[in-house]
This record gives C-alpha cells, sequence and structure tokens, in this order.
C-alpha cells in the first residue's frame, strides 16, 4: 500500500517499524528515518538474497504485522511491497511513494546512520 510523508509520520507515530532497504553508502549520502531498521535488499548489480533479507525482518515484523518500506524514491521499495504482499503473504506491507529524497524535500528530519 503506497503511502505519502502524513501517512509515514502518523505510522511512525503508531509505532510502526520503518524499514530502509537502501544501501549503507545511501544512508550516508542523505541520513536516514530516525529508529528505522536498516535492511539492504539489493546491492549495487541489483543482486538480492530474499532468505537472508526475511531472516533480517523477522526480528522485527511477521507476515500479519504492519511495517513500512523506504528507499529513495520509492521504486525499489514498490516492488519489494508487491512481491512481499503478493508472493509471500505480507499483509501490512506500506511503501513511502516518493522515498527519502520527498521526505527531506519537505523538510523532514532524518538522522545519521548507525553503520
Amino acid at each position: 500500500m503506497n503511502i505519502d510523508n502524513a501517512q509515514l509520520e502518523k505510522l511512525i507515530e503508531e509505532g510502526v517499524p520503518v524499514i530502509d532497504i537502501r544501501r549503507p553508502e545511501e544512508w550516508r549520502q542523505t541520513g536516514v528515518v530516525k529508529d528505522s531498521h536498516l535492511i539492504t535488499f539489493f546491492d549495487k548489480k541489483g543482486n538480492y538474497n530474499v532468505p537472508a533479507w526475511l531472516e533480517k525482518l523477522a526480528p522485527i515484523a511477521g507476515k500479519d504485522q504492519p511495517f513500512i518500506l523506504i528507499c529513495r524514491t520509492g521504486n525499489r521499495t514498490g516492488t519489494v511491497g508487491k512481491f512481499l504482499d503478493k508472493k509471500l503473504g505480507y499483509k501490512k506491507v506500506y511503501n513511502v511513494q516518493k522515498g527519502i529524497t520527498d521526505w527531506i524535500a519537505k523538510g523532514k528530519p532524518v538522522v545519521k546512520p548507525a553503520n
């Protein structure tokens, strides 16, 4: 389900976890939404390892628990969110439609990533 910045803020206030699927160099370049879980999905070449990624997601959210996916512009998270929903049965996946670039452009806060 696509969401905008206002919906993102509301869900964060409700305690819904944010998963930033970008790469570490991207996190360092822009900063991240406070308290985001940093779990890279695609490497620089576009490769991915679904079982390894799901293993990192498991302690944060299960198939019936809501979570938010964010990337640079919403393209990667749109793809990943649809895959998690349609193929793997995750029912409460939120995609930040315009990604962190829009969040930053609207003056929303970011923090330095921990790693």
